[in-house]
C-alpha cells in the first residue's frame, strides 16, 4: 500500500515536472484558430499555468492585432516567430510588456508556443514563437530564466512544418525572413462548448 502511494506520488511529481496538462484541465482551455497563407492551425492556451501570458495573448487576438501580420523569422529545426511585423517589415505598436511566466512548469516542446522577448526577462509584448523541436535550452532553469510557454498547436502541426520549409532571406538588418511573406490572415478565439447535463 505504501509503495503504491509512493509510486502514485512519484507519477504525479513526474507529470508536474514534465509540465503535462490533464484532460480535465484541457476541457475548459481557450482555443484560437490561426489561419495563415500556408494553412490553418488551432492553438490550445493554458491559463492555469500562464494566466498573465494567456490574458495578454487573447487581448491581442480579440483586438484583431494579429490579422494581416507575418511570421518574420523562420529557423528550420528551431523555431518560427511572428506577432510583431506587417508585410512591409514595419513593426506594429503593442501593449506594455508583461511578466515572464517561464517558471510555470511547462516546457518548450515541439509545437508549443512561447513568448519572444529581449535580454530583459520581463520584456515580452505581442511576439511569440512556435518550437519546431524540443528546445530544452529555452526552458526555465538555474541560471536561465527561459521563455514562457503558454500554448500548443493541437491541430495543424503540418502547417508549422510547411512554414519551416520556406526559403528565407535578409531584409534590412533582419535575418531569417521568409522571401515570400507568410501571413497570418486571421486569429480568432473559438467558442468553448459546454456539455449538456
Amino acid at each position: 500500500m505504501m509503495l503504491a502511494k509512493i509510486l502514485l506520488l512519484g507519477g504525479l511529481c513526474m507529470a508536474l515536472t514534465l509540465g503535462q496538462i490533464t484532460s480535465a484541465e484541457a476541457a475548459d482551455n481557450p482555443r484560437v484558430t490561426v489561419e495563415t497563407s500556408m494553412g490553418t492551425m488551432v492553438l490550445e492556451l493554458y491559463p492555469e499555468k500562464a494566466p498573465v501570458t494567456v490574458k495578454n495573448f487573447l487581448a491581442y487576438v480579440d483586438a484583431g492585432f494579429y490579422d494581416g501580420i507575418i511570421f518574420h523569422r523562420v529557423i528550420p529545426g528551431f523555431v518560427i516567430q511572428g506577432g510583431g511585423f506587417d508585410v512591409k517589415m514595419e513593426k506594429k505598436s503593442n501593449n506594455p510588456p508583461i511578466k515572464n511566466e517561464a517558471d510555470n512548469g511547462l516546457r518548450n516542446l515541439r509545437a508549443t508556443l512561447s513568448m519572444a522577448r529581449t535580454q530583459d526577462i520581463n520584456s515580452a509584448t505581442s511576439q511569440f514563437f512556435i518550437n519546431l523541436k524540443n528546445n530544452s535550452n529555452l526552458d526555465h532553469s538555474g541560471n536561465n530564466f527561459g521563455y514562457a510557454v503558454f500554448a500548443k498547436v493541437v491541430k495543424g502541426v503540418s502547417t508549422i512544418d510547411k512554414i519551416a520549409a520556406v526559403k528565407t532571406t535578409t531584409k534590412g538588418h533582419y535575418r531569417d525572413v521568409p522571401a515570400e511573406p507568410v501571413i497570418i490572415i486571421s486569429a480568432k478565439r473559438e467558442e468553448i462548448k459546454k456539455e449538456k447535463k
